[in-house]
C-alpha cells in the first residue's frame, strides 16, 4: 500500500492483496516445508528460514516505523539474538538500572560467555558517558521503563551513542511503534514483546525488532533461524490480526491511564503514582517530544500504609488490594483489552518497592476502572 496512506490506515490492510479472487484477510499458512528444488529459494527453503504469516506481520510492523521487522518467538528470544547480533567485541551492556527485569536476567545469564551488564541511571547523562566510555558496550535503554515509568531522553541518548560509537537498542514495548519511534532518535534497532500491546489481547507470545541496518537485520534473521527462536504462524497471525486494531486501543488505554493516574495522585490511600502523563518541567517537555501522542496504557503506584507496617506490611497491603477487584484481573504482563494489576515485587527478580502495584488500563470505561479501584483501596 502507498507510503502516502497514515500508518492507521496502512494497518487495517496490512497482509491484504488487491487482486481479484484473494482473500480479504491475511491468510494463515501452518506450513513447515514448501514446495523446492534446485538452488533454495530464499525463505522458502524450510520452516524455519521464512513463511508468508511472518511475512505478513513484519510488513506492518516495520511500516510503523519506516524500517524493516524480525519477529521472534517471544521478547525474551528476540532480545537474546539482538544481544548476540551487537555483542562481538562489545562486552559492556549498558542497562538502565530501573529496567524491565527480564533484561537483567537475561544479561546476567550470559555472563559465562563474557558479557559484562552494567548498571546505570539513564536520566544521569553523564553516568553514562562514563559508562560508554569504560569499555566497547552495547547502549540498551527502556522508556518509559518498567514498572517505574521513567521517561529518558532518546534525543541526548541518541547523541551520546553516536559519539561513543555505540549502537543504541530501545525496548518500546510500553509505548509501542505508534506512540513512540526511536529509529527517529537515533536507536539502532527498537525491541518489542508483542505480546503486550502490540498484539493486544493476552492469547499470544511473540517478540521483535525493528531496524534500518541491512547488515543488523541479516544478523536477526540468521541468528534465529541456527537458535530456532522461530514464531509460530498461528501466533503471528493472530498478532497481524491485533495490530490492526492497535491505533484505536493505544489511544483509549492511553487516555484511561492518564485519567487513573490523575485520580490515584489525589487518593488519601496513595503516596506516588507513576506515569508519564503525570510529570512536570523539563521531563514532561521531553516525554511530549518523544510521545506526542500518548503515554501509554502502563502506570505504577505506591500505597500509603501505616508507617509501622514496614515492608512485608506494604507488600501485604498491596496483595490485598490487588485481589480485592471485581473488574480488573489480577495477572502479569500489560496491554490487553483486559486491565490488569500486580503486586509487582513479588517476582524475586523485580527490584520494584514492595508495596508497588502495576497497572495496565485496558479498554473498559475510565468511571468503571476508578469505581473499581476505589472500592479495591477501601479495604485499607
Amino acid at each position: 500500500m502507498s507510503e502516502s496512506f497514515s500508518v492507521e490506515s496502512r494497518l487495517v490492510h496490512a497482509g491484504v492483496g488487491r487482486s481479484a479472487g484473494q482473500p480479504a484477510t491475511p491468510p494463515l499458512v501452518p506450513a513447515s516445508i514448501f514446495v523446492s528444488w534446485g538452488d533454495p529459494q530464499p525463505g522458502r527453503g524450510y520452516g524455519r528460514e521464512g513463511n508468508p504469516s511472518w511475512e505478513a506481520l513484519e510488513a506492518a510492523l516495520g511500516g510503523i516505523e519506516q524500517a524493516e521487522a524480525v519477529v521472534f518467538a517471544s521478547g525474551q528470544a528476540a532480545s537474546t539474538a539482538l544481544l548476540l547480533a551487537l555483542a562481538g567485541e562489545r562486552k559492556h551492556v549498558v542497562l538502565p538500572s530501573d529496567g524491565y527485569y527480564g533484561t537483567r536476567v537475561l544479561t546476567g545469564k550470559l555472563r559465562p560467555y563474557g558479557v559484562i551488564p552494567v548498571h546505570v541511571d539513564q536520566q544521569d547523562l553523564t553516568a553514562v558517558r562514563a559508562a560508554l566510555a569504560a569499555a566497547p558496550s552495547v547502549l540498551w535503554a527502556e522508556t518509559p521503563t518498567n514498572p517505574l515509568l521513567r521517561v529518558t531522553d532518546l534525543a541526548r541518548l541518541g547523541e551520546i551513542a553516536a559519539a561513543a560509537g555505540t549502537p543504541l537498542v530501545v525496548d518500546n514495548t510500553v509505548a509501542t511503534g505508534l506512540l513512540q519511534r526511536p529509529l527517529d532518535w537515533g536507536a539502532a534497532a527498537s525491541l518489542y514483546s508483542l505480546t503486550k500491546a502490540s498484539s493486544g489481547h493476552s492469547d499470544l507470545l511473540l517478540g521483535a525488532v525493528v531496524s534500518r541496518d541491512p547488515g543488523l537485520l541479516g544478523e536477526l534473521r540468521a541468528w534465529r533461524s541456527a537458535a530456532g527462536g522461530i514464531p509460530g504462524p498461528f501466533e503471528a497471525w493472530l498478532a497481524l490480526r491485533g495490530l490492526k486494531t492497535l491505533p484505536l486501543r493505544i489511544s483509549r488505554q492511553a487516555q484511561n491511564a492518564q485519567a487513573i493516574a490523575e485520580h490515584l495522585a489525589t487518593h488519601p490511600r496513595v503516596r506516588a503514582v507513576h506515569y508519564p502523563g503525570l510529570l512536570t518541567g523539563v521531563a514532561r517537555e521531553a516525554a511530549a517530544r518523544q510521545m506526542p501522542d500518548g503515554f501509554g496504557p502502563l502506570l505504577s503506584f505506591e500505597l500509603d500504609p501505616p508507617k509501622t507496617a514496614g515492608a512485608a506490611g506494604a507488600a501485604k497491603a498491596a496483595d490485598t488490594v490487588v485481589t480485592s477487584s471485581a473488574l480488573i484481573v489480577p495477572a502479569t504482563s500489560f496491554g490487553g483489552v483486559e486491565s490488569t494489576w500486580e503486586r509487582r515485587a513479588r517476582w524475586a527478580s523485580e527490584t520494584a518497592p514492595e508495596g508497588l502495584i502495576r497497572l495496565s488500563a485496558g479498554v473498559e470505561p475510565a468511571a468503571d476502572l476508578i469505581a473499581d479501584i476505589d472500592r479495591a483501596l477501601e479495604v485499607l
